[in-house]
C-alpha cells in the first residue's frame, strides 16, 4: 500500500516557505493539493467582490505554479467536516498536512478534522508558518495569559529562541518522486471558479488594483526591498497625497492570504539591513508591521470573543448608540465630509486604504463623531478590505475606538484639518469624489462653507449634488470625549491610585478584566472651518504601529467627579487569584488616579504662588527644603540599622508634621 498524501491549503497560498507541504511530499507516492471553499468564507454575505476576486486570483496563480511541477490544485466546495471523510475513502488517503491556524474558530475546525483523520487512520502533520512565533509559547512565557501591551509583547519575544529560517521553495526536484493523479475532467470538477459562477455581477467592474497570487507577492517584495534608504533608517516616508494611493510595493493583502511568507519577509529585511549597516543587528522597530500583526494574533488566539464587545474580557463595555442610517452613510461615503467620503469610496472601489486613513474613518464612526460600535465598522472592513484579518481587524478596531489596548481617548481626528494637512491641494478628494472636482482647494475639504457663487461655479450645490455634513464635528466630538471621560472615570475609581490594590468580583465575569489606562492627547488646531475644538492628529506622528501603545504618557485634564454609568455595565471583573494577579500586572501600567491628584496638587501650588506672592512662595520652598533635609537624614540612618529603628518614630512624626504644614498652607 502506497502513501497517498493531501495538503489542505487555507491561508498560506504559496509554494515558498511551506513546511507543512514540504513534509507532506517527503516519502509520499501521490500528493494532492486541495482548497475547500469553506462556507465560513464562501457563504458569507460579508465578503465583497474585491476580496473574492483577490482570493480567486491567488488560487489561479497557485494552480499555475503547481502545473509547472506536474501537479494541480483541487478546489472543492463544501464543509471540511463533510468533504474529508469522502476524500479519505475515495483517494485512500494516509497523510494530511495543514498550516497551523492560530485563530479560535480555526483551531476548533482543525480539531474536528484531526478527530475524523484519526478515526480513518490518517496521519496529520501541522506546522507553523503563518506567524513568526509559536503564539502558545509566548502566552506560556507570560504566565498563561496573552500580553495586552506591545511593550510587554516585545519583552517576551526578546526572550525567545531565534526564529527558524524559511524552508526552501517546492521545486520539480522535490516533487519528482511523487505524482498527482489528474483526470481529464479536472477543470470541470476541481477547477477554480469564476466570479460569475459564484453569482457576482462583473459588468463595469474595474481592473484589480491589487492582483492576487504568490507570483505578484514575490515581485512586490523585491520592489519593496529596493528602497534601501528606508531599510537603513527603518523610517516611514512622510505622508503626502501619493501615500494615500495604492503602492506597487504594498504587501499587506499578500501577507493576509499567505501568498507571501512573513518569515521570508522578516529575513529579507534582516539581510538587507545587515548589508547596508555592515552587519549590525537590526532593531525591533524595523519589523514593526510584522510584530504588530503577531501582537494581535497572540491577543486573539485564546479568545473566541475577540471580535465582540459583549463577553470579551479585554474589551471595555461601552454603551454605543445604534443608528443604522448613520452607519449606512458612513459605509457608503455619504457623510458630507469629503475627506471621510473619499476614503470610504476608495475602500469600496479598490479594497485598500492607507493605515492613517483607516484611523480617520474609524475614529469618525466610533468615539469621534457618530458614537457607533466598533463592531459595526469591523464588519464593513471585513467585507471590503483585502487585508482584513480576523485578529488584526478586531484588535485594531478595539484600539482605535479606545475599547482596549491603552488608547488615548483625548486624541481625536478632525475630518477636515487632517486631510487638509496631508493633501492641501485636494487631489485625493477630486480623484474619488469627482462631484467636488470643481471646488478650489480653499473649500474642497469643507464645501459647505463655500459661497453660493463658488458652489455654482463648481456645478455642485451642497445639499443637492453633495450632502451636507451629517453631524457638527465640534459638538459631537466634544460630547463623545465627555462620554469617554466618564467611562474611564468609573474605571479609575476601582484602581485607587492606579495600583489596583483590590478588585471587586463579578460572579458573571471572567477573563482578565480588560482594565486599561488613558492619557490625554494634545489639542491641535486644524478644524477651523469645521469648528472642531478638540483637535486632530498630525498625520506624521500617528501610525498603525504607535510606539506608545500600552504606555502611560501622564497628565489629566480635570476628569469629572460624576458619571452616568454603573461600573458593572462597563467592565467585566475577574475572580480568582491568578486572574487578579494578571490584572494587577496590566493595571499597574496606568497611574491615572495618581496623576489626577498630582495635577490638583500642582494647580494648588501654582495658585498659592500666584495669589500669595513671593513671601508665600519662599515659605513653601523652605518647607520643601525642610522635608528634603529630613529625607537626607533618614537615608544616612539607613546605614545604621539599630539607629534607624530607634529614631524611626521621631522621623515619621517630623515627616508628618512637615507634610501637613505644607498641605494646610
Amino acid at each position: 500500500m502506497g502513501v497517498n498524501a493531501v495538503h489542505w491549503f487555507r491561508k498560506g497560498l504559496r509554494l515558498h516557505d511551506n513546511p507543512a507541504l514540504r513534509e507532506c511530499i517527503q516519502g509520499a507516492d501521490t500528493v494532492r493539493c486541495v482548497y475547500i471553499l469553506d462556507p465560513w468564507f464562501a457563504g458569507s454575505s460579508n465578503v465583497g467582490i474585491n476580496r473574492w476576486r483577490f482570493l480567486l486570483q491567488c488560487l489561479e496563480d497557485l494552480d499555475a505554479n503547481l502545473r509547472k511541477l506536474n501537479s494541480r490544485l483541487f478546489v472543492i466546495r463544501g464543509q471540511p467536516a463533510d468533504v474529508f471523510p469522502r476524500l479519505f475513502k475515495e483517494w485512500n488517503i494516509t497523510k494530511l498536512s495543514i498550516e497551523y491556524d492560530s485563530e479560535p474558530f480555526g483551531k476548533e475546525r482543525d480539531a474536528a478534522i484531526k478527530k475524523l483523520a484519526s478515526e480513518a487512520g490518517v496521519e496529520v502533520i501541522v506546522r507553523i508558518s503563518h506567524t513568526l512565533y509559536d503564539l502558545d509559547k509566548i502566552i506560556e512565557l507570560n504566565g498563561g495569559q496573552p500580553p495586552l501591551t506591545y511593550k510587554r509583547f516585545q519583552t517576551l519575544i526578546s526572550r525567545m529562541e531565534p526564529l527558524e529560517m524559511p524552508v526552501e521553495t517546492i521545486t520539480a526536484e522535490v516533487m519528482e518522486k511523487c505524482t498527482t493523479p489528474v483526470s481529464d475532467d479536472h477543470d470541470e470538477k476541481y477547477g477554480v471558479p469564476s466570479l460569475e459562477e459564484l453569482g457576482f455581477d462583473t459588468d463595469g467592474l474595474p481592473s484589480a488594483v491589487w492582483p492576487g497570487g504568490e507570483t505578484e507577492a514575490l515581485t512586490r517584495l523585491e520592489r519593496h526591498l529596493e528602497r534601501k534608504a528606508w531599510v537603513a533608517n527603518f523610517e516611514r516616508p512622510r505622508m503626502n497625497a501619493n501615500s494615500l494611493l495604492a503602492s506597487p510595493t504594498g504587501l499587506s493583502p499578500y501577507l493576509r492570504f499567505g501568498c507571501l511568507s512573513c518569515r521570508l519577509f522578516y529575513f529579507k529585511l534582516t539581510d538587507l539591513y545587515k548589508k547596508v549597516k555592515k552587519n549590525s543587528s537590526p532593531p525591533l522597530s524595523l519589523y514593526g508591521q510584522l510584530l504588530w500583526r503577531e501582537f494581535f494574533y497572540t491577543a486573539a488566539t485564546s479568545n473566541p470573543r475577540f471580535d465582540k464587545m459583549e463577553g470579551n474580557p479585554i474589551c471595555v463595555q461601552i454603551p454605543w448608540d445604534k443608528n443604522p442610517e448613520a452607519l449606512a452613510k458612513w459605509a457608503e461615503g455619504r457623510t458630507g465630509f469629503p475627506w471621510i467620503d473619499a476614503i470610504m469610496t476608495q475602500l469600496r472601489q479598490e479594497g485598500w486604504i492607507h493605515h492613517l486613513a483607516r484611523h480617520a474613518v474609524a475614529c469618525f464612526l466610533t468615539r469621534g463623531d457618530l458614537w457607533i460600535s466598533w463592531e459595526e465598522g469591523m464588519k464593513v472592513f471585513e467585507e471590503l478590505l483585502l487585508d482584513a484579518d480576523w485578529s488584526v481587524n478586531a484588535g485594531s478596531w478595539m484600539w482605535l475606538s479606545c475599547s482596549s489596548f491603552f488608547q488615548q481617548f483625548f486624541h481625536c481626528y478632525c475630518p477636515v484639518g487632517f486631510g487638509r494637512r496631508t493633501d492641501p491641494n485636494g487631489d485625493y478628494i477630486r480623484r474619488y469624489l469627482p462631484v467636488l472636482r470643481g471646488f478650489p482647494a480653499k473649500y474642497i475639504y469643507d464645501p459647505w462653507n463655500a459661497p453660493e457663487g463658488v458652489q455654482k461655479a463648481a456645478k455642485c450645490m451642497i445639499g443637492i449634488n453633495y450632502p451636507k455634513p451629517m453631524v457638527n464635528h465640534a459638538e459631537a466630538s466634544r460630547l463623545n470625549i465627555e462620554r469617554m471621560k466618564q467611562i474611564y472615570q468609573q474605571l479609575s475609581r476601582y484602581r485607587g491610585l492606579g495600583l489596583l490594590a483590590t478588585v471587586p468580583s463579578n460572579p458573571n465575569g471572567n477573563g482578565n478584566g480588560g482594565l486599561m489606562g488613558y492619557s490625554p492627547g494634545e489639542n491641535v488646531s486644524g478644524c477651523s472651518r469645521a469648528g472642531a475644538q478638540m483637535g486632530s492628529s498630525d498625520g506624521h506622528t500617528v501610525s498603525v504601529q504607535p510606539c506608545a501603545l500600552g504606555e502611560s504618557h501622564g497628565g489629566s485634564n480635570g476628569i469629572q467627579q460624576q458619571g452616568y454609568f454603573q461600573a458593572s455595565s462597563i467592565l467585566h471583573f475577574p475572580h480568582g487569584d491568578d486572574q487578579q494577579s494578571h490584572l494587577l500586572q496590566q493595571g499597574r501600567t496606568s497611574l491615572s488616579s495618581a496623576l489626577i491628584k498630582m495635577h490638583s496638587w500642582k494647580r494648588r501650588y501654582h495658585r498659592k504662588k500666584t495669589f500669595r506672592g513671593k513671601f508665600t512662595h519662599s515659605v513653601l520652598e523652605l518647607k520643601w527644603k525642610f522635608l528634603l533635609l529630613i529625607l537626607s537624614v533618614l537615608s544616612c540612618l539607613l546605614w545604621f540599622d539599630i539607629w534607624f529603628w530607634l529614631h524611626l518614630p521621631i522621623l515619621l512624626q517630623l515627616l508628618t508634621l512637615g507634610w501637613f504644614l505644607d498641605y494646610g498652607s
